[in-house]
């Protein structure tokens, strides 16, 4: 391979796709697409990225794009929405890759999708992303998929914002406390997303990325209080006050930190069936969370303790 198109190179999943490639595939150009410049400036400064700004979700922009590429990543999603804009995002654009792949005669495709995708599945978000990998079935091209559970890594909008709530309240009111999940580190993923790359015999398989522990929800957000030093007690809550609750955070302005689409993504285990290969099959050992989220979640909320510390006893 000598160029990868990477659709969502600059979020984070990509940064850290971008970033191991650079290091273990020095040759190989990346293209970068982004809607706005500013919004690859974390990527921009790696050698073998090309940043462009261009709307993916055009045809004849996403042709252009194609040409010339050896294989394309596709990261794109989104965790909330309107069931159009889920169709957007996760079903209308894997069409419109398939369609750019066959006209620039790329064969060679791999996906992000989720754990606990199906066509009947609770949420807009599960059943959109089944819908994505259906749109592949009979393609043509030899297209690999990976199944991530939750990714954590130093910029998640997973513990760090658990870690940011407690920050700013005295306790946590916590509905569907036992969500089961499995997080992975964002490098693990990435280094899956590098293998599947490499191998093409891993072309249409389906793996899925869980770390080697499942937590409960609960169990997560008291971590992420701890290892940031502002741990809080917790008030279970019954589901229909969590219900009630992601519905006034889709009312606050910007993206929800909760909705009620998450919710419904939650009655089901975000964890690995054990069916499908996993990590292991693609050569990689999955990191504890333990082993990772500790540092940089003290790194960003310790200072900020000791700040409030300090202030309190002067």
């Amino acid at each position: 391979m000598q160029r990868v198109l990477v659709l969502g190179g600059s979020g984070f999943v990509g940064r850290a796709l971008c970033e191991r490639l650079a290091q273990s595939h020095p040759g190989l150009r990346l293209l970068v697409p982004t809607r706005r410049n500013a919004h690859g400036q974390a990527v921009r400064p790696l050698p073998n990225v090309d940043l462009v700004t261009a709307d993916v979700h055009d045809a004849a922009a996403l042709a252009r794009l194609a040409a010339g590429c050896d294989a394309v990543v596709n990261l794109i999603a989104i965790l909330h929405g309107s069931e159009a804009a889920f169709e957007r995002v996760h079903v209308a654009l894997p069409r419109g890759i398939v369609a750019a792949c066959r006209a620039a005669g790329v064969a060679r495709l791999v996906h992000v999708s989720a754990l606990g995708v199906a066509a009947d599945a609770p949420s807009r978000y599960l059943r959109s992303k089944a819908a994505g990998e259906a749109v592949f079935t009979g393609s043509g091209l030899s297209v690999t998929v990976l199944r991530p559970s939750v990714i954590f890594g130093a910029q998640d909008r997973f513990l760090n914002v658990f870690a940011q709530l407690q920050q700013l309240a005295p306790v946590m009111p916590l509905a569907f406390g036992a969500a089961r999940f499995q997080p992975v580190w964002v490098q693990d993923v990435a280094a899956a997303l590098v293998a599947a790359l490499d191998d093409p015999a891993t072309a249409g398989r389906v793996f899925e990325c869980a770390g080697p522990q499942q937590h409960t929800l609960s169990d997560l957000v008291r971590l992420a209080g701890r290892w940031a030093g502002v741990e809080r007690p917790q008030i279970p809550l019954p589901a229909w006050a969590g219900s009630l609750q992601a519905t006034l955070m889709e009312l606050m302005p910007g993206e929800p930190l909760m909705s009620r689409d998450n919710v419904a993504s939650m009655s089901v285990p975000n964890v690995a069936g054990g069916t499908l290969p996993g990590l292991a099959a693609l050569g990689i050992v999955p990191t504890p969370l333990e082993a990772v989220a500790p540092d940089y979640l003290a790194s960003r909320f310790g200072p900020l303790v000791q700040d409030r510390f300090r202030a309190r006893h002067r």
